[in-house]
């Protein structure tokens, strides 16, 4: 097996191209697939994101760091829509014209200024601000963790979900509801029998209703938003990193948002959750890092491609 090695790039002025510490330079494209060969590279996103090529990412899928939250990472809740929209400038310019931007992010209590004690609406605030730079917001769904720790908030219970957002580059995103659908409880028979049955097809008085008949055609049952994914605890078990994904998630969301043999980037990589199981499912996948740790340690995990969560099914509810 090939030993990883860390990526670091300096930018030649005379021809825009990239040089790595070996000397040689490479395009825009070639960059790119830098970052899908080598799975996570070290280097800043906000300036790497740049060099790469426009159009040519189907989903960017990540989860930044959040406002005033990790020691490796402080930023002021006022001032983290400045910070972040570098960023989404140049993941609109690199998406292609049906690719997204799905964003796992939650807004924190304020342990200082004027707003202490209260929610921050930093994430609100980035949401419009995302929304005007010309990314358009698709949906809001909810990560409902089952196994969220307790914690001290003050006058709250415990933080049990976090909002991932859907961003698109236009108004025809890709998406594939069909490989996010829930298998039917029923068994086979009982489906076959309610294919056929026409009081399925039931309309109100209000002049709206559905044709349940349809989803059965469909082999599964719409998931609806709220995505109910046990929070992960995976540093115990080998990813050394304080604010790992489920790998649940963003399974969810590849499958959904990415076609398969789709190019798949996380500019926050951190343990490299997102190209894990994206290359699992498939896709082509990359990110970057900007912490020299955490690349090392995503691109050991890359290497392994080993499942790091308990087995478990992506949803506690089924449809009958």
């Amino acid at each position: 097996m090939r030993k990883a090695t860390s990526l670091k790039l300096v930018f030649d002025a005379a021809d825009r191209g990239l040089i790595p510490t070996s000397g040689t330079v490479l395009s825009s494209q070639n960059l790119l697939g830098q970052i899908l060969a080598e799975g996570v590279i070290h280097g800043d996103s906000a300036e790497l994101l740049t060099h790469l090529a426009r159009q040519s990412v189907d989903l960017f899928f990540t989860s930044p760091p959040y406002a005033d939250a990790r020691a490796y990472s402080r930023i002021h809740p006022d001032r983290y829509v400045e910070w972040f929209l570098p960023f989404a400038r140049a993941m609109y310019a690199v998406a292609k014209p049906a690719g997204s931007l799905i964003l796992n992010i939650k807004n924190r209590v304020a342990n200082r200024g004027p707003l202490r004690g209260q929610r921050h609406p930093y994430v609100y605030q980035l949401v419009l601000a995302l929304q005007h730079m010309g990314w358009r917001w698709i949906e809001t769904y909810i990560w409902c963790k089952p196994n969220a720790v307790p914690g001290r908030f003050g006058p709250r219970t415990k933080d049990s979900f976090e909002y991932v957002y859907h961003f698109a580059r236009s108004n025809r995103p890709y998406f594939d509801l069909n490989a996010v659908r829930i298998p039917y409880k029923a068994d086979a028979a009982e489906i076959e029998r309610r294919k056929r049955d026409r009081n399925g097809r039931h309309n109100t008085g209000a002049g709206f209703g559905r044709d349940r008949t349809k989803t059965y055609l469909l082999g599964g049952a719409d998931p609806g938003n709220v995505v109910d994914v046990p929070q992960t605890y995976n540093q115990h078990y080998g990813v050394d990193h304080t604010a790992a994904m489920p790998e649940g998630l963003v399974e969810f969301f590849v499958k959904a948002a990415c076609p398969v043999d789709g190019v798949v980037l996380d500019p926050f990589a951190g343990s490299g959750t997102t190209v894990v199981v994206a290359r699992r499912l498939g896709r082509q996948a990359g990110g970057i890092e900007i912490h020299q740790k955490f690349a090392e340690e995503a691109r050991r995990r890359i290497a392994s491609n080993t499942a790091s969560d308990a087995q478990g099914l992506l949803f506690r509810v089924t449809a009958g």
